[in-house]
């Protein structure tokens, strides 16, 4: 056996890096002068946490080191205030809500965890409630703590129904990190360098407008090419169990044209495959709706939510279902310690209360317009942005080289990153050079315009 230094190097040198993919990697070079601005203690704990978490790309060695979060603000170690466009898109709420704060400190006093076998009654009103508010015929429901296990989940339950192990799945999607999950999602940065993956995932173009490789036209004269690719691999394959696929890619908000998602649901009913919505990102009203299906005139057999429904302090995740489905009782579906867990569930039921009670959802689709009205502005007036997306409280902004060739400019994009989180403002990037702005449902107007005129000021002079 090699000594794992040299294994390690050997893997090294034979797996090139993968493109840029979900969100920002931790290579830039700007990191080191981000790091040479932090205190003594701060950078002694980014010390401690590189020295026993494994290295991975997106997370360690880690950025920053956090002693607060609350509504829209992270607060930092040595006092720096952001305010938080990023938050891994769990934060509808914001952040430490005292309603949901509230509701997981009482669950806590009465009943913290529920062994599987037994049930409780946060868990069935958390699916009751769900059941009201699923799109479609969905309103069956099994829980989990990540939406990557909710994605198994629904994996499992369409070779069950169908009696079809194949899927077709998006190229760029991202489904979740676990072996299964970025098997069916389209990102190299998961799927790279690990080995084989679940056979029969097929990988179809993503609906992109902006940068559609299907239809030479352009995306002025959409002719649903992409939709046809889709259904033509359903054709030729004949035994596809599932096409998954984000209703629209959250990370980078890219919205399918009008149209896709009918025809894709259409070819599913012609072909036997259920079609299943991987809502963990933007469901609960990120898009100005409570999911994001709703926007595009198709209804799921499966939707999966997750992130948000915990209330950014709860992992929790589910599958809802159409109970035409339920044929896995002499199976384990997901049969996860975490299943019924009661607290977790307390948090979903507030957040949920939260959401109706607040109008979150229409403020939402508000702010949303308004907000992109702005970014488009800005965009007429600055060359190296190519285009601008939204839908609700997600928000995109495409920076590139120039409008005509649309190369993607990375180092722009990395540039503005780090020039935004010196003025206090944390976001994402995506694929390199797209800006993913994902706030908090509940961010004042006041957060929000100053959110978007301090990206307007880094952006100037690139």
């Amino acid at each position: 056996m090699l000594p794992l230094k040299t294994r390690a190097e050997v893997l090294a040198a034979g797996r090139p890096a993968p493109p840029p993919g979900e969100g920002d990697a931790n290579t830039s070079p700007r990191r080191a002068s981000w790091r040479a601005g932090l205190s003594a203690h701060t950078r002694e704990l980014l010390d401690r946490d590189e020295a026993v978490f494994l290295r991975q790309s997106l997370s360690t060695p880690c950025l920053d080191v956090l002693a607060g979060c609350a509504g829209s603000t992270l607060t930092t170690l040595d006092g720096r205030e952001l305010l938080d466009f990023h938050g891994n898109s769990l934060h509808q709420t914001g952040h430490a809500h005292p309603g949901v704060v509230a509701a997981i400190k009482a669950q806590l006093d009465t009943m913290a965890f529920c062994p599987r076998r037994f049930t409780n009654e946060p868990a069935i009103a958390l699916a009751e409630a769900l059941a009201d508010i699923a799109p479609g015929r969905c309103a069956r429901t099994l829980f989990a703590p990540s939406g990557a296990l909710a994605v198994g989940m629904a994996l499992k339950l369409a070779r069950l129904a169908t009696g079809r192990f194949k899927t077709v799945s998006l190229w760029d999607a991202f489904h979740g990190a676990s072996l299964d999950a970025c098997s069916v999602g389209g990102e190299a940065l998961f799927r790279s360098g690990i080995g084989p993956l679940l056979p029969g995932t097929e990988h179809v173009p993503p609906p992109e407008p902006y940068r559609c490789v299907l239809n030479t036209r352009g995306c002025r004269d959409c002719d649903l090419a992409c939709a046809r690719y889709l259904e033509y691999v359903l054709e030729k394959e004949g035994d596809v169990g599932a096409v998954i696929a984000e209703p629209l890619r959250a990370t980078t908000v890219n919205i399918p044209p009008p149209g896709y998602w009918p025809a894709v649901r259409a070819a599913c009913d012609k072909h036997g495959a259920l079609l299943v919505f991987d809502e963990t990102a933007t469901c609960l009203g990120r898009t100005g709706r409570l999911f994001a299906c709703s926007h595009f005139g198709a209804d799921p057999d499966i939707v999966v939510l997750g992130k948000g429904l915990g209330g950014g302090i709860m992992p929790l995740a589910a599958m809802v279902a159409d109970p035409a489905l339920d044929v896995g009782g002499d199976v384990a579906l997901g049969h996860y310690t975490h299943e019924k867990n009661p607290t977790a569930c307390a948090a979903g039921l507030a957040v949920l209360d939260i959401l109706a009670r607040d109008g979150l959802v229409p403020r939402a689709a508000r702010l949303g317009r308004e907000a992109l009205t702005r970014l488009s502005a800005l965009a007429a007036d600055h060359p190296g942005i190519g285009q601008v997306r939204g839908l609700g409280l997600a928000l995109a902004v495409e920076l590139v080289r120039d409008r005509t060739s649309r190369e993607p400019d990375n180092e722009a994009a990395d540039a503005v990153m780090y020039r935004c989180l010196r003025r206090g403002l944390a976001f994402k990037t995506s694929h390199g050079n797209i800006l993913t702005l994902t706030p908090p449902l509940t961010i004042t107007e006041t957060d929000l315009d100053r959110a978007l005129g301090i990206l307007s000021d880094a952006l100037a002079g690139i």
